[in-house]
């Protein structure tokens, strides 16, 4: 059986990423999380004092992009890749709110997107992978076998990363979980640089009132019929 590429765009806490894990352990595909490489970027930008409230000096940040690296490592037990930040394993410290605040600024710079970019293709030149992103079916794999766009209401958004983050011991209120996903809406969709925007091409996937499992079943089917060429 051939191999394709998927691409699976859309707003934040759509869960793309969820469905993008499910689809690629289904298929036995590699899975590739772009937005945790950005968080990982944004997050060594917090702890070397680049972006803050107060300010944001991009110029540093150009600079400092050589001495970013990122890798993908997964472990027995663990459920899937955790993404390392110069040899450190990152992966639940850029899942909190304060790293989400950020992100958006950060994915803004051009120089920022170009190198995460070159990376996420390299990854996807076998075929067989599924990663998820703003601009995947865009700009990382224009010419990707199936491409969708999830969408969901903003405050459906908001509930389900509330829900999740409240899970996690983290402190937060609905409002300001609300109030974050729409100025990430905001910058995404406005950005000069590969702005957020569905594909021509991309299947639109509303999963306001989707439970997760029927989701993926909606997402597998797409997935077989792209691969078995019967559409």
């Amino acid at each position: 059986m051939h191999k394709i590429t998927i691409a699976i765009d859309g707003y934040s806490s759509t869960g793309k990423s969820t469905v993008a894990k499910q689809l690629a352990d289904s298929l036995g595909y590699v899975y590739v999380d772009s937005g945790a490489m950005y968080r990982a970027v944004t997050l060594y930008a917090m702890q070397n004092g680049i972006i803050s409230k107060k300010h944001f000096d991009t110029e540093k940040l150009k600079e400092s992009l050589s001495s970013i690296h990122l890798k993908f490592k997964k472990e027995a037990g663990w459920n899937k890749a955790h993404i390392f930040l110069n040899g450190t394993d990152v992966e639940n410290e850029i899942r909190n709110l304060e790293v989400s605040e950020f992100v958006s600024p950060i994915a803004t710079v051009p120089e920022v997107r170009t190198k995460l970019v070159a990376q996420q293709q390299q990854m996807g030149q076998e075929k067989g992978v599924v990663m998820d992103g703003r601009d995947i079916g865009t700009v990382v794999f224009p010419n990707a076998e199936l491409k969708i766009f999830m969408n969901a209401s903003a405050p459906e958004r908001a509930q389900r990363r509330y829900k999740e983050l409240l899970e996690r011991g983290d402190v937060v209120t609905f409002d300001e979980i609300l109030k974050n996903i729409k100025e990430r809406d905001h910058i995404d969709t406005t950005r000069e640089d590969s702005p957020l925007r569905k594909a021509a091409d991309a299947i639109e996937i509303d999963n306001s009132e989707m439970n997760l499992e029927d989701q993926f079943h909606v997402v597998l089917q797409l997935a077989k019929d792209r691969i078995a060429g019967r559409v």
